[in-house]
């Protein structure tokens, strides 16, 4: 069989191509090495009936903001694809004593409960100054860096200087300069978890501001009725396309002919492409397996791990401080001290003693998730070492790596934390589901080490300094977390390549 293009992954960035290739009419077959498309996006009834949980990632600002929906949204909703969102309270975070502070979508609203005059003003001008053209051709919404000239022609010198050094600048750095109150760096800082950073990275100064600004236009949105229902909708463009989806097909190589990407091998039978061959997998699969006798361009490594767990509650939880049960996401810590502190514990093979704790509350956006009058909790934590070879606190034995008593063990320090903050949650508690580092790499072979974004998102290995596009055999593409613009449900890679390849064939006709 040959089609013009074969994808390799049906994560987003594949989707997003396969999308895009098959509406400007290439024929398109995707092959998939698990039984089910979208990689870690996903829903289920993890717990018990009735309970609709997003089993990985859930929130889609990236997604709304980006080219690859100004692309396909409209085709994805015509295929049942509905989003719920906040229009008051985005996020939040809590710290020990109960000190709460919270975003709205409106940036003036938040700003005006900041404690120092000065930092208000600063406030909006940060939400005001995340330049769309700079963030665009940096996290991947626009090709080259076009876009960056065009604007640093702009400002001149000093454009260039602010964008060096907020690049420069870890986001505990940024929020000591710019802010002479907490509030700032106890509700944005461990934002930087969700890149895959920690507080005393550089980059953070630059993705700190455009975090707060994304929630700010953006809110919070999630699939209506489920992660799951984001995939049926471009199984559904997919097949009205005509793209042909292979699932529990593994790929054993890439065929090679003539120095040329002409296919890949499929339990011993070859799928031909006529154009080009894109692989969403870590550069280790494609250049340490698909690819024979390619040196893998440049070296690559990989981050922190993380894990889900997900509670069934009989009762919405009840927060100390009334605002937290309309909001949709709330992190518990102080801050950049707070999550450095656990990075470092994790980034040492040690349990954190308090984790940064991500808690979100989809049901506050899309109620029928869970049966009436009942709650669920989706929380993440992204401070966790694959093979732990110790707790921070000497309470839980890690000698067995990451068993099922050990996550639950964990998950237990989790729910005491937040316990503190809504008295009572063990009782609302009627099932708890445990996901550990090593179940997230069973269920996407990317995750290696059990690290979600595709590798280490750290300023030397982000942006153009991530694994490239372009390979060395021509017609194969690297597509994926693992290449700029990195992780994120944004499918940036997916539309890049797929945008690049269309251009190619305009110039040639």
């Amino acid at each position: 069989m040959t089609v013009d293009a074969i994808v390799v992954g049906a994560g987003i960035n594949g989707l997003v191509a396969a999308a895009e290739l098959g509406k400007a009419g290439w024929s398109v077959a995707v092959v998939e090495a698990t039984g089910r498309l979208g990689g870690f996006i996903d829903s289920a009834e993890r717990t018990l009936p009735g309970y609709v949980h997003d089993t990985f990632s859930s929130w889609h600002p990236l997604f709304v903001s980006g080219a690859a929906y100004a692309a396909l949204g409209a085709d994805l909703h015509r295929h049942g694809l509905r989003y719920r969102n906040t229009d008051e309270l985005v996020t939040a975070s809590v710290a020990r004593g109960d000190r709460v502070v919270v975003a709205y979508r409106d940036v003036r609203r938040t700003a005006e409960a900041l404690e120092h005059p000065g930092d208000r003003d600063r406030y909006l001008r940060m939400a005001r100054d995340v330049d769309p053209a700079v963030l665009g051709a940096l996290l991947g919404s626009e090709p080259g860096v076009r876009p960056i000239l065009r604007v640093l022609r702009r400002k001149r010198l000093r454009g260039l200087e602010t964008l060096a050094r907020d690049l420069a600048t870890s986001g505990r750095g940024y929020v000591r300069r710019e802010y002479a109150g907490w509030e700032v760096d106890q509700l944005w800082t461990p934002w930087l978890l969700h890149a895959g950073l920690g507080p005393d990275h550089a980059s953070g100064g630059f993705l700190l501001p455009v975090f707060a600004a994304t929630l700010h236009a953006h809110g919070l949105p999630v699939v209506e009725g489920g992660a799951g229902e984001f995939v049926a909708a471009f199984r559904g463009l997919l097949g009205e396309l005509g793209v042909q989806v292979h699932v529990d097909s593994p790929v054993e190589r890439v065929v090679v002919e003539g120095r040329r990407a002409t296919g890949v091998v499929v339990n011993g039978a070859t799928l031909r492409a006529r154009r080009a061959v894109l692989t969403s997998v870590t550069p280790t699969a494609l250049y340490g397996g698909l690819l024979r006798d390619v040196p893998q361009p440049r070296p690559f490594r990989h981050g922190r791990a993380a894990m889900q767990v997900h509670l069934a509650l009989s009762a919405p939880p009840r927060w100390r401080d009334q605002r937290l049960a309309r909001v949709p996401l709330i992190h518990l810590g102080d801050g950049a001290a707070h999550t450095g502190i656990a990075c470092a514990e994790a980034e040492a093979g040690l349990l954190p003693r308090r984790p940064t704790i991500v808690v979100g509350q989809q049901y506050v956006l899309d109620p029928g998730r869970v049966p009436e009058g009942a709650a669920s909790l989706w929380i993440q934590l992204q401070e966790v070492p694959f093979a732990p070879r110790g707790d921070a606190a000497g309470e839980l034995d890690v000698s067995g790596g990451w068993t099922r008593e050990l996550g639950h063990a964990f998950a237990n320090r989790v729910l005491t934390r937040i316990t503190e903050h809504a008295p009572g949650l063990p009782r609302l508690v009627r099932h708890l589901d445990v996901l550990t580092p090593a179940d997230l790499l069973a269920a996407n072979p990317n995750a290696l080490g059990g690290d979600p974004y595709g590798g280490s998102t750290e300023l030397d290995q982000s942006f153009r300094w991530r694994a490239p596009h372009k390979t060395p055999v021509p017609g194969l593409w690297h597509i994926g977390s693992s290449t700029h613009p990195g992780a994120g449900l944004g499918g940036g890679s997916g539309h890049l390549v797929a945008t690049g390849l269309l251009r190619r064939q305009r110039r040639r006709r």
